[in-house]
């Protein structure tokens, strides 16, 4: 789900498990060298999609690298099926209420509208949330600082792989 934290996490989890960290829409960006919100707004949401899912298999298939997704690839189901056949995932899980609070400023996030922001933020979120229950691991983040749920994520991560 956008606005909880995937890239600032990926990061820390990365350099904590001593891994390379890799966010899917940071390579779609430079790849296309354009945002994400122009991707949107020139060559549509399909386009975007596709991409998104070539990139993310591609990433998929290396090994020992943190992903940060993007908000919407796991709800591709041939990226969610290789995800929980080959790697871990897991759902880092904001309420709506702290990611309406996170998503103020919206300029950048393409499915979202400043005048129906919180109507956007709770349809996506309900719509979401059924797929990303599919996830190996929910990680609730409202209650929890950065630390926090990085220190969680390499517990978990530790004891499924060891």
């Amino acid at each position: 789900m956008m606005g909880v934290g995937k890239t600032t996490i990926g990061k820390r989890l990365s350099r904590k498990l001593k891994m390379r960290f890799v966010d899917i829409d940071q390579i779609i960006e430079k790849n296309e060298k354009k945002t994400i919100k122009e991707i949107f707004e020139i060559k549509g949401e399909s386009y975007f999609r596709k991409i998104e899912k070539n990139t993310s298999l591609n990433m998929l298939k290396k090994k020992n690298l943190v992903i940060a997704l993007g908000g919407g690839a796991f709800l591709n189901s041939t990226v969610r099926k290789e995800i929980i056949t080959s790697s871990i995932s897991f759902w880092l899980d904001l309420s709506e209420k702290s990611l309406l609070k996170r998503l103020k400023n919206i300029k950048k996030r393409p499915l979202l509208k400043e005048d129906s922001l919180k109507e956007d933020i709770n349809k996506i979120y309900s719509e979401r949330k059924k797929i990303y229950d599919h996830s190996n691991f929910r990680v609730k983040c409202d209650t929890l600082d950065l630390y926090q749920i990085v220190n969680k994520i390499v517990k978990i991560y530790e004891n499924t792989t060891n």
